[in-house]
């Protein structure tokens, strides 16, 4: 079954080929057909996966460029079919998000097959040319679809992500002139007898610390993300947050956490500082907001901030008792899914009260459950979703990385719980300015929920809910995992 990871690659690239030649009208149709054959192919990878394995299932290996180390070896575990998975659920969802031109439609799918390469690649110089894939795509984006400020926000999404990128490439060069190779699991397994020496360490530790720590972002390399989800249209915001910005958590269980792990304990606490900056910083930056599409941003921060917490709680602390550190990987895997989920959720909504009002701030809005009961219903799930609360997909996640990370960091955690208050404060507030009060001038119009867009609403609404009572199937995926990953990284 190996073929179809393969498979998954190279659809939404041929898809991006035929849309561009495709009549205009039927661009995001064609664009829809191709995401429901990658989904199938997901699907059946998710069918074919055996969860009692613990290694990668369905590997393909072919040589490519031996001279330089290159191999076109791909595979899954489950944190990758995790991923896969979410990638499929949150392209479709985006496309309907709004309606554009043929080079959007073109330009997303190309963007969506490079987070499957980058996803299931297992050689960093194929990673990598996925992984840097997928900036071109989003730039495009941004700057010819984006809103206001488009052209600053795309530079500054470019400079960014570039730069890291970069270093993460010179870095890993030394590595591998050192090493002779680019596989992960070979690199893996070298980590905690000391994958390199001297300072030369410490510099390939900070390049690939760098280029991931802007992906994420972590604080203090997150500055140009508000400005790109605010500029990004709708459906790119939706698939940056939902799936672009997992490349990043990806990258930091793929590669540093393994191949740096006695680095990452001496290091220890200033990387839990960061992730408690990331959790606090940002979300006292989006209680300042009354941009909606930014409130969202920075809590898109908080969020990942909660799963950097649990990595670094597992692999900064010297004694890692198995059980605490299972609890906290798994609730970091599980909230990189959920994120995913709420966050593209919370953008559609910013996006319909947009596209409605022509504007997303706060104070363009009040009083609309008088107006549209079923938008605001179906919205305050997502938020609810978003804080965490019981019942609700967002809740398991946040409550075993806390269980896991409390028990290995303690003081970091307690400082990180604050996180959890203010989003509480800022959504609260959202739901008040939003919905109660009286009816504000110009919403008197406002039409509710159409039957196209309960279509898309309903069943994300419906699987938060899933998640939330019954998180078995999601955790057989990546259980063994898990269990691998801890013994590992512990």
């Amino acid at each position: 079954m190996a073929h179809l990871i393969a498979g998954l690659i190279f659809l939404p690239i041929l898809g991006a080929l035929f849309v561009s030649v495709m009549p205009p009208p039927y661009a995001r149709a064609v664009a829809l057909g191709c995401n429901l054959l990658t989904a199938a192919c997901a699907l059946m990878l998710w069918h074919g996966f055996d969860p009692a394995v613990a290694g990668l299932q369905m590997v393909s290996y072919h040589e490519w460029i031996p001279a330089i180390g290159a191999k076109l070896l791909v595979g899954i575990d489950g944190l990758s079919l995790l991923l896969v998975l979410l990638t499929s659920l949150v392209f479709p969802f985006a496309l309907l998000a709004q309606r554009m031109e043929r080079g959007f439609c073109a330009l997303m799918l190309l963007m969506q097959a490079a987070l499957y390469g980058t996803f299931t690649a297992q050689n960093f110089i194929l990673w990598f040319l996925f992984y840097e894939m997928s900036l071109v795509p989003t730039f495009l984006l941004i700057k010819i679809w984006g809103g206001k400020n488009r052209d600053r926000a795309a530079t500054k999404f470019f400079l960014y992500t570039f730069l890291g990128s970069v270093a993460m490439l010179l870095a890993f060069l030394g590595i591998y002139l050192v090493r002779g190779t680019f596989d992960f699991t070979a690199l893996a397994s070298l980590g905690k007898a000391g994958l390199l020496s001297g300072d030369v360490r410490w510099l390939a530790f900070a390049g690939i610390f760098l280029g991931l720590a802007v992906k994420v972002p972590l604080f203090p390399f997150h500055t140009w993300l508000p400005d790109a989800y605010e500029a990004a249209p709708t459906g790119v915001a939706m698939v940056m947050t939902g799936a672009l910005s997992k490349m990043g958590v990806y990258g930091f269980i793929r590669l540093l956490l393994p191949l740096f792990p006695n680095e990452i304990k001496i290091l220890g606490p200033w990387l839990l500082g960061l992730a408690v900056c990331s959790i606090v910083f940002s979300s006292l930056a989006a209680w300042a907001q009354s941009d909606l599409k930014r409130m969202v941003a920075y809590l898109s921060i908080n969020h990942l901030g909660y799963c950097m917490l649990g990595l670094f709680a597992v692999t900064a602390t010297r004694a890692v008792p198995p059980n605490e550190a299972q609890a906290a990987l798994g609730g970091v895997f599980l909230q990189i899914f959920n994120h995913g989920l709420t966050a593209a959720a919370l953008f559609y909504f910013v996006g319909l009260l947009e596209q409605r009002r022509g504007a997303r701030s706060l104070g363009d809005f009040g009083g609309l459950m008088q107006r549209m009961p079923l938008l605001c219903g179906w919205m305050s799930v997502a938020m609810f979703s978003s804080l965490g609360l019981p019942g609700l997909n967002g809740f398991v996640g946040e409550f075993l990385i806390f269980k896991g990370s409390f028990a290995l960091a303690a003081g970091f955690t307690a400082v990180a719980v604050l996180g959890l208050l203010i989003t509480a404060i800022v959504f609260l507030r959202a739901l008040q300015g939003l919905f109660s009060g009286p009816l504000a001038e110009g919403c008197a119009t406002l039409p509710d929920l159409r039957l196209s867009e309960k279509w898309v609403v309903v069943p994300v609404t419906l699987l938060m809910f899933a998640l939330g009572l019954v998180p078995q199937f999601a955790f057989t995926i990546f259980n063994s995992t898990v269990v691998q990953m801890a013994r590992l990284l512990g």
